[in-house]
């Protein structure tokens, strides 16, 4: 009762109106309480000289220390900062958003001469990329035009009428900027899923505001294109990816929320749809992780780092459910956090077949998924283990964020344990019910993390976990445990084919 009441004197508390756009009193509880949460979280990093905010992986403090030195202000993240202060639109908080936002601005790169128009600093700390042999994600980052570009577009869209008509007209021009930058560059492509769907849109819907004709002619082609290539498959080729699949997400919302066309808006909706559902066959509700294989990923227990998939979820299950660590403190790739008010506006539209799955476990299944003629994906998801596996025509190497051989599962301590293919050559792998099955030519490294792992239980044939046993069949010539910090890596040198076999203990 005291919970209920504290939630009833906040709602009075909130602005129940604003001059059009979304605020936090229409919003479901789960994506208000989220919002709420996420900004307070945020408004800890908000530099007020700078107008921006400070990079979040140390805590704010204006002393000039070795440590402070070494941190950067945020342009991308700012502008999402921005929009969450009109959303919440308390004491201060306009004048705020209007300063970010035109801080921001200043840090547009307006430059037709250079690959590099219309993209923005990554952080003002950062020097202009050079005019000869600027090299791309070096020295300066293509997408954030995307990024900021559909931010603008979304705060024209829910709030532009709580900021000077000067200041739209500003963000109007940076919007064309950034699309006649990409245009000129020409780096794009359909296939690179999350960009290609900001792209879509941000390219028609900037045509429709600022009445470029030929402008919604390609955003309209190109939206047309990612769906053909989308329903090839069913599937998009940046495949089951924690991080991604939340710009994913959000871009798609875009769509179906702000698409300058009936047919955008549909087509939007309907892959949001379907990717929700395919997102929820891997998801296992008593791991709180979705089960591999991941094309890219940043980490591998969605309980431990912020990924957006795991924030789209806070929005729509709350904190008890949502596979996200607690908003508070220091957060493992705490700078997507700041994506919550863009995904508590618009929404998220989970078809009940597919939320039944979010919310607690429903069966044992075994799922293949075709994501290109030369890709595979495979997964067993069963109530205390999933394993997760990608054939790929011997076409692609593992490392970096492509992991195409994973295994979670519930360890004693209540928490979740995993084993990853960390590092390999070129291969395929399958996964089914207890077996992942490895084929390639070279060195496999497998990497374990579990509480109260033992590395002198990991022999070359077997391996004793907490709360999971692995049996492994292999021709590898020896195998080479490495320790590291919290973590087993184990090399198994010179081998073609690896099996493991695992169970939950009786």
């Amino acid at each position: 009762m005291r919970l209920k009441s504290v939630w009833l004197s906040l709602l009075c508390a909130l602005p129940l109106f604003a001059k059009g756009g979304r605020t936090l009193a229409t919003m479901d509880p789960p994506a208000r309480e989220t919002a709420i949460t996420a900004m307070k979280w945020n408004d800890a990093y908000w530099d007020d000289r700078a107008a921006f905010l400070w990079t979040t992986g140390a805590e704010p403090s204006p002393a000039r220390t070795e440590a402070s030195r070494s941190r950067r202000h945020l342009v991308r993240e700012t502008s999402w900062y921005a929009l969450g202060l009109l959303m919440r639109n308390g004491e201060g908080d306009r004048d705020r958003a209007i300063r970010a936002i035109e801080a921001v601005i200043r840090n547009q790169i307006d430059d037709p001469s250079q690959p590099y128009h219309g993209t923005f600093q990554r952080s003002p700390e950062e020097p202009r990329p050079p005019q000869r042999y600027a090299r791309l994600f070096v020295e300066y980052d293509p997408n954030w035009r995307e990024f900021i570009g559909t931010t603008f577009a979304m705060i024209l869209e829910e709030y532009g009428e709580q900021l000077p008509a000067a200041l739209r007209r500003q963000m109007e021009e940076a919007i064309a900027k950034a699309v006649e930058g990409e245009r000129k560059e020409g780096r794009l492509k359909e296939t690179y899923t999350n960009i290609s769907l900001m792209y879509g849109f941000l390219s028609a819907w900037a045509g429709q505001r600022l009445n470029r004709a030929e402008w919604i002619s390609e955003g309209q082609k190109w939206c047309g294109d990612t769906y053909k290539l989308f329903r090839t498959h069913g599937t998009f080729e940046e495949y089951n990816s924690p991080t991604y699949y939340g710009v994913d997400f959000y871009g798609l919302a875009l769509w179906r929320v702000y698409g300058p066309s009936a047919e955008i808006k549909k087509m939007g909706a309907e892959m949001e749809a379907d990717l929700w559902k395919d997102v929820a066959a891997y998801y296992n509700a008593n791991l709180k992780n979705v089960a591999g294989p991941y094309d890219r990923a940043y980490g591998m227990d969605m309980t431990r780092y912020v990924s957006l998939l795991g924030l789209w979820l806070r929005t729509v299950l709350g904190p008890g459910l949502a596979p996200l660590p607690e908003i508070s403190g220091q957060l493992e790739h705490s700078n997507d956090l700041i994506y919550a008010p863009l995904f508590a506006v618009l929404g998220a539209k989970i078809p009940d077949g597919a939320l039944k799955h979010f919310r607690g476990f429903v069966e044992e299944r075994g799922i293949r998924r075709v994501i290109t003629p030369n890709r595979v994906a495979t997964a067993w998801i069963g109530p205390d283990y999933v394993l997760g596996a990608e054939a790929t025509n011997y076409t692609r190497e593992a490392g970096a964020q492509f992991h195409p051989a994973t295994v979670h599962w519930k360890t004693p301590a209540g928490d979740v344990g995993w084993i990853r293919l960390y590092e390999g050559p070129r291969l395929d792998a399958q996964a089914e019910k207890g077996t992942l099955t490895i084929s390639g030519v070279g060195d496999f490294t497998f990497r374990v993390l579990a509480k109260g792992l033992d590395g002198t239980m990991l022999r070359r044939n077997e391996w004793t976990l907490p709360g999971l046993t692995v049996q492994l069949e292999t021709d590898a010539a020896r195998m080479e445990p490495k320790p590291g910090n919290g973590f087993v890596d184990l090399q198994y040198r010179e081998a073609t084919k690896l099996t493991l076999r695992v169970a939950s203990p009786k």
